[in-house]
């Protein structure tokens, strides 16, 4: 079989723009390809299924950082093929303006994986991944969806759902790769996984942090150089919850910390001491737990979480 790939010049070892290239050809792809359409990707993923190779999956809306890319290149190195989706998901945005706000940055998101040596970027419309006819149907996420992230962004994990579920369909991946930063999604997506019976490993990586400690995000994109300063009061708060657990319940400790990150320039949303599994609001610390923020830096949402 032959599948027409587009891939950049400066990542092409063995191939031109637009040229026809049989996968089988090579063991390990040499460039990043870029795929438009779900038909081209099937026809390759096809051939990889075949072959009984692994493909790891790495779902984004691009504005790609280093915490991108470090999942990027563990499923690279875990897998025999690595996908990596970008689309903006409207789904999932319930303000306007952070969807229109939200970076765009497809030529820089390629520099920054052109070392991928396994790798294809699947970059979709909207058409492509929301056709007429589907197989999607909701389910009720119970608790997950609203708590936290669901009770102030209401239909987001509704949006995340149902990406999630289309995009794992049209890639039918090994194993699929996700962020700790986004912690309460990454319990979403794990319960979709299990609810539609997808054969798929759901890999959970640590957040990637700046020296300051300062998460990785794309919206840090958006932040002044004064409001990346600001924000590093959440990191520090996260710390002050994990040195005074010992000294405090946890309802508390969640008061105080609010008195400490309050001694900032954010605008807190929520903080949550919640049971790592169920998400619901721990009473003591015999059970896993983790301790997750939201608040606004200026105009910017930012999330972080510790697990503690």
């Amino acid at each position: 079989m032959f599948v027409r790939v587009q891939s950049y010049n400066i990542y092409s070892t063995y191939t031109k723009s637009n040229s026809f290239v049989p996968y089988y050809y090579a063991n390990r792809m040499s460039t990043i390809q870029l795929i438009h359409t779900k038909e081209e990707l099937k026809a390759i993923l096809s051939e990889i299924k075949s072959a009984g190779k692994s493909i790891g999956f790495v779902p984004t809306m691009g504005a790609l950082h280093e915490g991108h890319k470090a999942l990027i290149v563990r499923a690279s190195r875990e897998n025999d093929l690595v996908v990596v989706s970008i689309f903006v998901n409207p789904a999932q945005f319930n303000n306007k303006e952070d969807l229109a706000l939200y970076p765009r940055t497809l030529d820089a998101d390629l520099e920054l994986l052109k070392t991928i040596e396994n790798g294809i970027v699947f970059v979709p419309d909207a058409p492509a991944i929301y056709p007429e006819k589907t197989s999607f149907k909701p389910f009720d996420l119970g608790i997950l969806d609203k708590v936290m992230e669901g009770k102030h962004r209401p239909g987001h994990f509704d949006g995340v759902v149902h990406v999630v579920h289309n995009l794992f369909e049209i890639v039918e991946p090994t194993k699929a790769y996700f962020g700790q930063k986004d912690f309460q999604q990454l319990a979403v997506i794990r319960k979709m996984n299990t609810h539609y019976g997808f054969p798929i490993e759901i890999i959970a990586c640590e957040t990637l942090r700046e020296e300051s400690g300062l998460a990785m995000s794309s919206r840090n994109m958006r932040l002044s150089e004064q409001e990346k300063k600001d924000a590093l009061i959440l990191w520090e708060t996260l710390q002050f919850v994990k040195d005074y657990r010992s000294k405090y319940p946890p309802n508390e400790l969640i008061k105080k910390a609010i008195e400490y990150l309050e001694t900032g320039n954010l605008h807190l949303e929520y903080l949550d001491i919640v049971d790592v599994e169920s998400l619901e609001m721990v009473e003591n610390w015999n059970s896993p737990c983790v301790c997750c923020i939201a608040a606004y830096c200026g105009k910017v949402r930012l999330i972080d979480n510790l697990l503690l």
